[in-house]
């Protein structure tokens, strides 16, 4: 997924080929996996276009049975950092609008924040992710690096539409 400092069409060529695939979404097994692109040029928050939230309603709506998370890089949900909620994603409502209508989607991950992050809006469980370079200070007011090592979200993904997660810290030594 492209973040704020990314060109999206770049992203896109330098994934081009095997072993990647660049879909916006793909089924494997119980689960579909939905993968928005949230960055808008020039900007460090993010918004989705109506566009792709049509294109979103439509691909959950074609996969009933299926268990889906949902991946984007901007937070939809406040994390309590001043400056940092001031970049998340600018219309989480109308995006939360259109997942309200899938009982199927069953998680939300996003990165942006460069902080853990786990929580529950309604049904869909929200997973933030650390960063694999830097970590930004939580409940800070202003922009703040912190000390903590990179990490990195594991998910599990159960055929029952179960989900298991933690958060890996790589040690400094490492």
């Amino acid at each position: 997924l492209p973040g704020n400092h990314d060109h999206p069409p770049d992203v896109a060529a330098g994934l081009d080929g095997p072993p990647f695939v660049h879909d916006f979404a793909r089924r494997y097994g119980s689960w579909m996996f939905v993968m928005l692109d949230s960055t808008v040029a020039g900007e460090h928050g993010g918004h989705l276009g109506q566009e792709q939230l049509a294109r979103l309603d439509a691909v959950l709506a074609d996969e009933p049975d299926a268990h889906a998370l949902v991946c984007l890089h901007h937070h939809p949900v406040p994390h309590g950092s001043r400056w940092l909620d001031e970049l998340m994603l600018a219309n989480a409502a109308a995006f939360f609008e259109v997942l309200a209508r899938h009982p199927g989607v069953r998680a939300l991950a996003w990165g942006h924040t460069h902080q853990p992050f786990e929580g529950m809006h309604g049904r869909i469980r929200l997973m933030g992710t650390p960063s694999t370079c830097m970590q930004f200070a939580q409940d800070a007011d202003e922009f703040e690096v912190d000390d903590r090592p990179p990490a990195y979200r594991w998910i599990d993904l159960g055929d029952d539409g179960g989900i298991e997660t933690g958060v890996e810290w790589v040690a400094d030594d490492v």
